[in-house]
């Protein structure tokens, strides 16, 4: 990688600041990344090259191929590409809120009007991706990811293809609990209608929380798919009940379409205008430039007429790669003030450890927390974990530096935040019951709340020891991060 002005080789990563590992695959890993121009945080997929060539690099590069397609904020986002003699780092959205699967799994299963809205955005990323003629083939919640708002983005396109005129597909491929009759069957298909089938079976788990075809053995799975017969549970609406058999037609002929969807009654309740309208800017190289993003990249310090000249020349450089991310976060109806991945440092003269909170969304579903150390990583642990067993935390370790916690607090005396008389924990429940967060999500008070701590390093001189909430009431893990600062700063 060059440095355009003065020709200095640069390190591949240089305009990107590493945050801790995300998982690992079968050619390498992803890391939690941001974006240092625009500090806004990206998802890193480090891959070897020389893994990919032996195994063969066609499906990876066809994989980024198509994905390059996409500009779609219910698709995940992919930025830029740099290869070097032995990686290749494709950098991508960051989705910080996991999987549909997880999702579905920790609520059982959702009410109507949660999977609706889930749904909606389901279809219209798999129409962004028809309308550029590709077919996904691999739809399933463990390949559709939430973000901070709660909005689903497919992803995962390792099995995607490119559909032709005239050209059917007959690859037999994807989650067997996923896929259509005529797929399993290894019949000849078009695309869509595959993906309209996958889509059904989503929809069915989103609103019973299990799958309508299921068994342990694949051929006895495989009858069941191309026999189409299958039950709903009771609590199914008629409306549900209706798109899901049309969905699930065994025929693909007589099967229902994704613009007969977006007509269908149940479909269009409380529909969004911009799904209704198919206004979704869904080509990343759509010629007209965003003037509110130009300026926000002039502000950053860009020249204007260089980042439009490197756009209509499809240059992938600093300027495009930047435009690219703001525009996406536009596209999100994302706020300017991104939650920084990495942390910012704390004020002079606090304390080495004193406690500084991340920017956060006002609704997101996880809040998230870093405490700065200068202690060497292993006394930063050993510290943590006798301050956690003070405070009666139960914690697994995943990892050197990765610790999964559990807190539950005893029944205990509540100080109210606007003056009122103290209450127990179980006054407060009952008197207003379990309460609902701005997602949706129902706790009680005296619910154990979970989260996740990891220790990366964030400076030259200090670590940062990032707090993470899974489950449970934002209050109860406001509480728990205060008496942990409480006890490190006493």
């Amino acid at each position: 990688m060059m440095d355009e002005s003065n020709g200095i080789s640069l390190p591949p990563l240089s305009n990107y600041k590493l945050g801790k590992t995300l998982g690992f695959g079968a050619f390498g890993k992803v890391k939690a990344a941001m974006h240092i121009l625009t500090g806004i945080r990206v998802a890193i997929k480090i891959l070897d090259r020389q893994s990919i060539d032996e195994s063969g690099g066609e499906k990876v590069r066809r994989e980024i191929k198509i994905m390059r397609l996409f500009s779609h904020p219910h698709i995940v986002r992919l930025f830029e590409v740099i290869e070097t003699q032995t990686k290749l780092y494709v950098i991508m959205e960051y989705m910080n809120c996991g999987e549909l699967f997880d999702y579905i799994t920790e609520n059982r299963r959702l009410e109507e009007d949660q999977a609706r809205r889930f749904f909606q955005q389901i279809i219209s990323g798999v129409e962004g991706c028809h309308h550029h003629r590709v077919v996904h083939r691999y739809l399933k919640p463990e390949n559709l990811l939430l973000d901070l708002k709660g909005n689903v983005k497919v992803a995962d396109f390792g099995l995607a293809n490119v559909m032709r005129d005239g050209h059917l597909l007959k690859s037999t491929c994807g989650s067997p609990n996923y896929a259509s009759p005529e797929v399993v069957s290894g019949r000849l298909y078009a695309g869509p209608e595959v993906d309209v089938w996958s889509c059904g079976v989503i929809l069915y788990a989103l609103l019973s929380g299990f799958l309508p075809f299921d068994d342990g053995m694949i051929p006895v799975l495989y009858e069941k798919l191309k026999s189409g017969i299958f039950t709903f549970p009771n609590f199914f609406s008629l409306g549900a009940r209706d798109l899901i058999k049309r969905m699930r037609t065994v025929d693909p002929v007589n099967r229902i379409t994704i613009p007969e969807i977006y007509k269908h009654p149940w479909f269009r309740v409380d529909l969004p205008q911009y799904i209704a309208d198919h206004s979704l800017n869904t080509s990343c190289n759509a010629r007209k430039v965003d003037a509110r993003v130009l300026e926000e990249m002039n502000n950053l310090g860009f020249n204007v007429q260089e980042v439009i000249g490197s756009l209509n020349n499809m240059w992938q450089n600093q300027a495009t790669v930047s435009y690219c991310i703001l525009l996406h976060r536009r596209l999100n109806n994302w706020t300017s003030h991104e939650a920084n991945l990495l942390g910012s440092p704390p004020p002079k003269g606090t304390d080495r450890r004193d406690v500084y909170v991340r920017p956060v969304f006002p609704d997101q579903g996880k809040w998230a927390l870093g405490f700065e150390s200068c202690s060497s990583p292993h006394e930063t642990m050993r510290d943590v974990l006798t301050v956690f067993k003070s405070l009666n935390v139960q914690w697994k370790k995943i990892g050197p530096y990765n610790v999964k916690c559990l807190w539950k607090p005893s029944v205990q005396r509540y100080s109210l935040p606007n003056g009122m008389n103290r209450m127990t924990l179980e006054d407060i429940n009952c008197v207003n019951g379990p309460f609902k967060t701005s997602n949706n999500e129902t706790y009680s008070l005296c619910d154990a709340v979970k989260f996740e701590i990891q220790l990366y390093k964030g400076s030259a001189e200090s670590y940062v020891l990032d707090w993470q909430r899974d489950y449970g009431a934002p209050f109860l893990f406001i509480e728990v991060c205060a008496a942990f600062r409480a006890c490190v700063t006493a």
